[in-house]
């Protein structure tokens, strides 16, 4: 296997450089540290946000509001001393490089660019394409995918790095291809050597531009066939609009998408195209906490170069898992303290609920019926929050109002916590601090669910709908639970009743009998946690890399 160049429109690789939203981004950076761990030759390119996706602050009403905090590169990366420039809108669009260095567990190393607009002979226009993540509207975002996927084919080359194959993160880098067909590819050698991933079911994950803006932006790069190629990619626009996802689809040559079910949903969305399932899998160094990273290296030694030796966790001695357990539990009630000033009861069963703030993934369905919620919860439970709402995105800023209010109502009864400002380093505290993992998405939206991975791997069991990587995953009762049984169709009452269900008759008396019996699941959760790691992932998409050769 030779070189593959790695496109993805955010990276999440340490909580600081906070040029991630979510799950994508956090994914594309568990993507590079597992390629580096493997020894895979990979070039990651993405796009520099000088003031990243945003802040979030909420007022006591639960009302977000954003600021943008500018980064400053050279804290960060180091800098390449290398400039490229691309046309666009009639003058030149110039972009600094950056890179960052990945060193994985045998000292291998993977580098990420990022392209960065912050240039003095940009005009002011073209210095805001790197602004902000998501920011902008289409006209913006347009920019930024054809800086991503031109720039970065030209980087490529700028490198002097012969590469074997693209791997492309979303539709965001569907130009990339557009490119490398200018660059002598013919269409065969294209599908020959490129992987498209595919993340969302749901529409808004999917861009798309008017083909008026896409012609303007490509000038000779857009091809005359453009229109065809998408409609006979599935588009149920039929080519209204310029669909990046299923322009990828139809220029490359293998699709896969992040679960088996996801790629079963995605099946309907590309027409005839086989969409192969690679679930999502989590970076173990990076998702575990300290306190069990000491627990694995005394109990299960050589997890750190071999994740699959995870799947030992059952010989773990209860007294050993609970204590681990009970330690991370009070770093986080210490955590909860200090961020909101409020103290959590260490005999409560907490429960942990954190991602991006979107409507489909239901952030308020178990506060839907307050007294049912009362009637099994009061003295028992408690709820920690944390998750970002887009900051266009009203619907998903209501639900954290929602929750807000719901939270006032129990305030006497079940303490209801919203942790401000979601990032990775949040999302390892709750993964590791919480005492349950609850996701009621509406099924089956969600494209894999990599936070319930983190939780699993810490000994925090799952409680979720049948979504995402929870079909393959779940064994209900023994390493968590499943809430309902694979419902397709939205139906928020029914589901908040499973939701009630699961959390009194069989969550909450398995925590009230405690010793062996929690001891067991959390035990099984991280066994489950073996099949779902970094480097498996990985394993198999290095099976699509092999394949880029134009000799077949």
């Amino acid at each position: 296997m030779g070189i593959v160049g790695y496109l993805t429109a955010e990276i999440g690789l340490w909580s600081e450089l906070h040029t991630y939203s979510g799950g994508l981004g956090v994914l594309a950076g568990d993507h590079v540290k597992s390629a580096a761990d493997a020894e895979i030759d990979l070039v990651g390119i993405t796009l520099l946000y000088r003031e990243g996706y945003g802040r979030q602050h909420i007022d006591e009403d639960g009302n977000q509001s954003e600021s943008f905090a500018t980064i400053d590169p050279a804290e960060h990366l180091i800098d390449t001393g290398l400039e490229l420039s691309l046309p666009l809108d009639g003058e030149n669009l110039f972009s600094k490089i950056w890179k960052v260095e990945i060193i994985g567990e045998t000292g291998h190393c993977v580098p990420v660019y990022f392209l960065d607009t912050h240039h003095p002979e940009n005009s002011e226009s073209h210095q805001k394409l790197g602004a902000r993540l998501y920011g902008g509207d289409d006209s913006v975002r347009i920019r930024q995918e054809y800086l991503l996927g031109v720039g970065g084919v030209k980087l490529l080359h700028l490198l002097e790095k012969d590469i074997d194959g693209l791997h492309l993160n979303e539709g965001h880098c569907t130009f990339a291809l557009l490119e490398m067909l200018k660059m002598g590819w013919s269409r065969n050698e294209l599908q020959k050597r490129t992987l498209f991933t595919t993340h969302t079911p749901v529409p808004a994950g999917h861009d798309r531009f008017e083909w008026d803006e896409v012609k303007s932006v490509l000038g000779d790069l857009f091809p005359n066939d453009a229109k065809e190629l998408v409609i006979q990619a599935g588009d149920p626009e039929n080519g209204n609009r310029c669909s990046m996802s299923h322009l990828a689809v139809a220029l490359s040559g293998k699709i896969n998408a992040v679960s088996n079910l996801n790629a079963w949903v995605a099946s309907d969305m590309f027409g005839e195209h086989h969409i192969n399932p690679i679930t999502n899998g989590v970076h173990h160094k990076t998702w575990t906490s300290p306190t069990m990273k000491d627990l694995f290296d005394k109990q299960l030694p050589g997890w750190r170069s071999d994740p699959t030796q995870l799947g030992y966790a059952g010989n773990i001695s209860d007294e050993d898992i609970l204590q681990s357990r009970s330690e991370n539990r009070a770093i986080f009630r210490e955590l909860v303290k200090a961020s909101n000033g409020v103290e959590l009861d260490e005999k409560c069963l907490t429960i942990g609920f954190a991602r991006r703030f979107a409507t489909y993934k239901r952030a308020n369905l178990v506060f839907s019926d307050l007294e049912r919620l009362r009637s099994f919860g009061a003295g028992k439970i408690q709820f920690v929050f944390s998750g970002k709402a887009h900051p266009k995105d009203e619907g998903g800023k209501q639900l954290i109002r929602e929750i807000y209010g719901s939270a006032k109502e129990l305030e006497k009864e079940i303490p209801v916590v919203f942790l401000e400002n979601y990032d990775m380093a949040t999302g390892l505290a709750m993964t590791s601090g919480v005492d349950i993992w609850l996701n009621n998405p509406i099924r089956p939206f969600e494209a894999s669910g990599t936070s319930g991975m983190k939780a699993a791997m810490n000994g925090v069991p799952n409680c979720s709908i049948l979504d995402g990587w929870w079909p393959e995953g779940c064994q209900h009762g023994v390493n968590g639970w499943k809430i309902g049984d694979s419902e397709n169709d939205r139906d928020d009452e029914r589901d908040a009743n499973f939701v009630y269900d699961v959390l009194e008759k069989e969550v909450l008396p398995a925590w009230e009998e405690g010793g062996s019996v929690w001891a067991n699941i959390m035990r099984s959760s991280i066994v489950t946690s073996s099949r779902f790691t970094g480097a498996r992932m990985i394993s198999e998409y290095k099976r699509f890399y092999d394949a880029f050769n134009l000799n077949d």
